[in-house]
């Protein structure tokens, strides 16, 4: 059910209402409480080449770099799971290198690192072997929604094998897929039982989808229906977690928590309280909003949950999944 702005606050202030009655502990979040972001961009364009922002909105071709990513997130609890920014192939294991040592350093909000690989490469195991004694090396992720990666991709032989292999590593892979092929990432992790996955962005899925069309607005290729079978079936999966991350960066102008809302609520419920993840998504989230302002969205969704499934999500999660210490 798609609800407009008015309805959408009344019935956030309602469901807190009646559940506050019934269990004292229910309370939004502290504005100060922990908040472990497992989705950090970092760039800096001086050192690194991402060959995909040529084609990519102007607020992103530049660099955001950790004072950037402070000032983002200043007023905010946040430390931080750096997640890959798909660098050119070449650039892989300078970025992983920089990153880990950034995170070693222990003077960023940096604590982590998810690096990028790509499982098909013959290359794959000797790359994970370089990073095998990196306690702060946490998992990999291969973007496979951009052109170069078409359908069924992510289901080669030698892909799966490269997923198998990372779980025997006792790494994760975040897979960041098309909506219409999230299907695809579900028979993924069913061939790779002993891998721990992360669905990144909610499943990347249009938020048109939820709400009425606007006039000459294309539909998406999706419906909200498909979109919740899939999720579902991940939910299934007892080695998939979902990241709330991703859907700020989609609102059109003059969106908010309403827009937002039905996914979010979608995969809290989906997955329960304690497989679900934060992701902040910057700066790729500024394509939509500010940090502030997806982290104000976000807790407004969620105000009417139990204390601390809240707090699961903020950050409990998140530090037992990447077993980091603040």
């Amino acid at each position: 059910m798609h609800l407009n702005r008015r309805q959408f606050f009344q019935h956030s202030v309602a469901a807190t209402a009646t559940v506050a009655a019934g269990c004292a502990t229910v309370k939004p979040a502290a504005p100060d409480a922990l908040i472990i972001d497992t989705h950090q961009h970092l760039w800096d364009l001086t050192q690194q080449n991402l060959p995909w922002l040529g084609g990519a909105p102007e607020i992103l071709r530049r660099s955001y770099r950790t004072e950037e990513y402070r000032a983002a997130t200043a007023g905010l609890n946040v430390r931080a799971i750096y997640m890959e920014v798909d660098v050119a192939e070449t650039e892989l294991g300078n970025e992983a290198d920089y990153v880990l040592t950034l995170a070693r350093g222990g003077q960023t909000p940096t604590l982590a690192a998810v690096i990028g690989g790509r499982p098909d490469s013959p290359a794959f195991a000797a790359y994970l072997k370089r990073y095998r004694g990196e306690p702060r090396f946490k998992g990999v992720r291969r973007v496979l929604h951009s052109p170069a990666t078409p359908a069924g991709y992510g289901l080669q032989p030698a892909f799966v094998r490269g997923v198998q292999l990372l779980g025997k590593e006792g790494r994760s892979f975040d897979l960041c897929m098309r909506a219409t092929e999230l299907m695809d990432a579900v028979k993924l992790t069913e061939l790779c039982p002993g891998t721990r996955f992360v669905l990144d962005h909610c499943g990347n899925p249009d938020l048109k989808a939820f709400r009425a069309p606007r006039p000459g607005e294309t539909r998406p290729r999706h419906t909200a229906d498909d979109w919740k079978r899939a999720i579902d079936a991940f939910a299934k999966r007892p080695n998939v977690i979902g990241k709330i991350s991703g859907i700020a960066a989609s609102l059109t102008p003059g969106g908010g928590a309403e827009d937002l809302a039905p996914v979010v609520n979608h995969c809290l419920d989906a997955f329960g309280p304690d497989r679900v993840v934060f992701g902040g998504d910057w700066p790729v989230c500024l394509m939509g909003a500010t940090y502030q302002q997806w982290v104000t969205m976000l807790r407004e969704i969620i105000a009417s949950r139990p204390v601390e499934h809240q707090r699961k999500l903020w950050s409990a999660n998140a530090l037992r999944h990447y077993a980091v210490r603040v």
